[in-house]
């Protein structure tokens, strides 16, 4: 039962990770999506427990959303361009990253 709860955890944070990401995408040509975009995937990663199945699988679902839309579309056009809003959204999805592996409790040591 304490396994399936995990993984039921992980693929439900992973899912949120690619819709906030989606999301971020869509708005992050205006100025205030950007922001928004920013604000709502910092406060989801900080609000989900710090745990191996709810933090990490919703960095790495949020990276993965951003790993394909950097990838040229059969347009020759990119979802995120090469511009200074496109470079803070790769910048955020790295910083998303550090922070959901960084505040992992350390092994062996009880939670609070």
């Amino acid at each position: 039962m304490r396994a399936l709860v995990a993984v039921a955890l992980l693929v439900g944070s992973a899912a949120l990770g690619v819709v906030v990401a989606i999301a971020a995408v869509a708005v992050h040509q205006l100025w205030w999506g950007l922001l928004l975009g920013a604000a709502a995937s910092l406060a989801a990663v900080v609000a989900l427990p710090a745990r191996w199945s709810t933090r990490p699988p919703f960095a790495l679902g949020y990276a993965a959303v951003l790993a394909a839309a950097v990838q040229r579309r059969p347009e020759g056009d990119y979802l995120v361009p090469a511009d200074a809003s496109g470079y803070l959204l790769l910048g955020l999805a790295l910083v998303l990253l550090v922070v959901a592996f960084a505040t992992l409790p350390r092994p062996g040591r009880a939670r609070p």
